[in-house]
């Protein structure tokens, strides 16, 4: 099933979904949005990766800042922080260039890596845009780290594109009930620039609605 632009998600969306679905429904769906530390820091680091005038040929490598992709298979839109085409039999023709490129796309993290799958849905995604659109196979790709400063492989595995897949089927359904999904407090909230419009501990007992009508209640 392929869908209509006007029905594309936010590829950044997958990060925040994975993290905790009502944070995504927060940003995505209420377009709520709170600034903390961690995205300011975030914010600052891609403000370089996505200068698009930053293009730049390095002897057999050609470097892509900002790139817009997108996937009516997936039903997602986005940008690609970096890509890297890297001169290569396997890889595809580029208007103006000899030979072929291999895209490789890079997606900038303020932090360090992490446990979970978050960032590597992401890139995957932003992968699989760049398939559909360049009709090309992208085996890889990788994490660069602020904190660090470095960079992980990332491999894409089946696994993983089906974990993609199964992701945004599920943010689609959500986002066409407009379903904010109920919290579930962990550790987690406290990094969470939402804490305070997403109020976990309080949520936990009792229902957004319930807290609003007793809030009205009491100035009546």
């Amino acid at each position: 099933m392929a869908y209509k632009e006007d029905d594309f998600l936010q590829i950044s969306g997958l990060q925040h979904f994975h993290f905790c679905r009502r944070q995504w429904a927060l940003i995505h769906l209420e377009q709520l949005w709170a600034e903390n530390l961690r995205t300011v820091e975030g914010e600052l680091l891609h403000e370089r990766a996505h200068d698009a005038s930053l293009r730049e040929k390095r002897g057999e490598l050609m470097i892509v800042r900002d790139m817009r992709v997108f996937s009516a298979n997936l039903g997602v839109s986005g940008a690609c922080d970096v890509v890297e085409f890297k001169k290569s039999e396997a890889g595809i023709p580029l208007s103006g260039l000899e030979g072929k490129y291999q895209p490789y796309p890079i997606e900038y993290k303020r932090g360090s890596p992490r446990t979970d799958q978050a960032n590597h849905l992401q890139l995957c995604a932003q992968a699989m845009c760049l398939e559909e659109m360049l009709c090309c196979d992208i085996p890889e790709g990788a994490l660069y780290y602020g904190e660090i400063r470095r960079r992980e492989n990332v491999l894409f595995t089946e696994e993983l594109r089906q974990a993609v897949k199964s992701a945004l089927e599920e943010m689609h359904q959500l986002y066409e009930r407009g379903y904010t999904p109920k919290v579930r407090p962990n550790k987690s909230c406290n990094a969470c620039s939402l804490k305070e419009l997403c109020l976990p501990k309080l949520m936990k007992k009792k229902s957004v609605a319930k807290y609003l009508r007793e809030r009205l209640e009491e100035q009546s």
